[in-house]
């Protein structure tokens, strides 16, 4: 939004952040996407096209170092018998608190931000952390179908621990991160899209489910071991965007109309509620529904399962991703109607809350909860989908300069 006094206040703040000072539990993961990914992205744009934005030149040198400064307080999480990180770690004493399993999207949603400052540092180690734990990933010793994997793995032998699997919590980043490798470096990560166009083409075979009561709703079905459930979740929702970039990347059509589809029908799980915002969990299979949902679901095509709304932003993204693919102005609609009804329901006097339940008047209560990736991410689409092209946006002038991580930090 290249607003200098806020650009400026930030970055003169986080030089002074001590990582290693912090005596609280933190995600790997989280970390990764939300603090190293956000510190590394401001430093590529403002030394890049926002570099007239900040007026302090060394604090903007700082996001780097700082930057830098997170990893090596963080790899040492990578010290296991296979080099697949912990899940959990205290900095300040250097330990860990989690068992001896991590999730695929643990492992495989790091390597974007870690190789990213590998190249950006001179300091080929980062890249080679989060390489070799991602090895276990790119060549799995099992797949539940060809490039689907289960959800967990042991950091001890790098073994599968389950069966599990699908495009939602614990597994959603790593398939979206194959494709994005892919577009951060096509010389070095082929694999990543052979890889991705495994999981894709199996997804589209093997999950992609219709709803029995309403035509033309398709959603994204989990599994475990061959065996498929249908129900899904707002997480799911990422996948249509992550379809149509594939696709577009790919030149491949097909990628694109089948993310396209899942773009409708998550569309429909928002503007189907009283709130016009879509629920955690969703399901469609006729056997399962509640006997208080029954004429919901035959007007629908799906039923609620988790009612309540996290200030999630895959929705808003995948509509992001469908105009900049399409350039239809009905996806600009529909991200200002879920801008609308974001700013109606979950409005609180200091920020964003998450609330209850979405069929509900008003939401139903107040979670007092606000996350960050409501400013990462969902007010961030909400803005982008309605501005002109930038050179940071999504194939900009037919080209992708930037590739953005899971938390939408370019």
């Amino acid at each position: 939004m290249e607003l200098p006094d806020i650009v400026d206040e930030i970055v003169d703040w986080i030089p002074s952040i001590n990582y290693n000072s912090s005596n609280q539990q933190l995600s790997v993961f989280e970390t990764t996407i939300r603090y190293l990914g956000g510190m590394i992205s401001g430093y590529d744009l403002l030394t890049g096209p926002l570099a007239h934005v900040a007026s302090n030149a060394s604090a903007v040198q700082a996001l780097l170092a700082q930057s830098v400064n997170l990893a090596d307080a963080m790899k040492y999480t990578f010290d296991t018998p296979t080099g697949i990180p912990h899940h959990s770690l205290f900095l300040n004493n250097h330990s860990y608190k989690d068992g001896f399993d991590n999730s695929i999207a643990s492992v495989g949603s790091v390597q974007i931000e870690w190789q990213r400052l590998s190249d950006l540092s001179g300091n080929p180690e980062y890249g080679r952390l989060v390489q070799k734990s991602a090895s276990y990933l790119l060549n799995p010793e099992s797949e539940v179908w060809p490039g689907l994997l289960g959800i967990k793995l042991d950091f001890r032998d790098g073994h599968f621990t389950d069966l599990a699997g699908g495009w939602g919590a614990s597994a959603d980043s790593f398939y979206e991160y194959l494709i994005k490798m892919y577009i951060y470096d096509s010389s070095r990560y082929e694999i990543y899209r052979d890889r991705w166009i495994l999981a894709a083409d199996s997804t589209m075979k093997h999950l992609a489910s219709q709803s029995p009561t309403k035509s033309g709703l398709t959603f994204l079905a989990s599994f475990w071991n061959q065996t498929i459930f249908q129900f899904s979740g707002h997480l799911n929702c990422f996948a249509g965007g992550n379809f149509i970039l594939g696709g577009q990347v790919l030149n491949r059509s097909d990628y694109i109309d089948f993310g396209l589809k899942l773009v409708d029908s998550c569309h429909a799980t928002y503007n189907s509620t009283l709130t016009g915002l879509g629920p955690e969990g969703f399901g469609w299979d006729s056997n399962s529904v509640p006997e208080n949902q029954k004429g919901f679901f035959q007007r629908n095509g799906f039923y609620v399962r988790s009612s309540y709304y996290a200030l999630r932003p895959e929705v808003i993204e995948s509509y992001y991703h469908a105009y900049r693919a399409t350039g239809n102005e009905m996806y600009r609609d529909w991200a200002w109607d879920a801008f609308i009804a974001l700013n109606t329901t979950c409005r609180a006097k200091n920020g964003f809350s998450a609330i209850t339940d979405i069929n509900a008047y008003g939401g139903g209560k107040s979670m007092n909860f606000q996350e960050s990736f409501l400013f990462a991410e969902v007010l961030k689409y909400s803005y982008m989908i309605q501005k002109p092209s930038q050179a940071w946006d999504v194939g900009h002038k037919g080209k992708n300069r930037y590739v953005y991580n899971t938390e939408a930090h370019p």
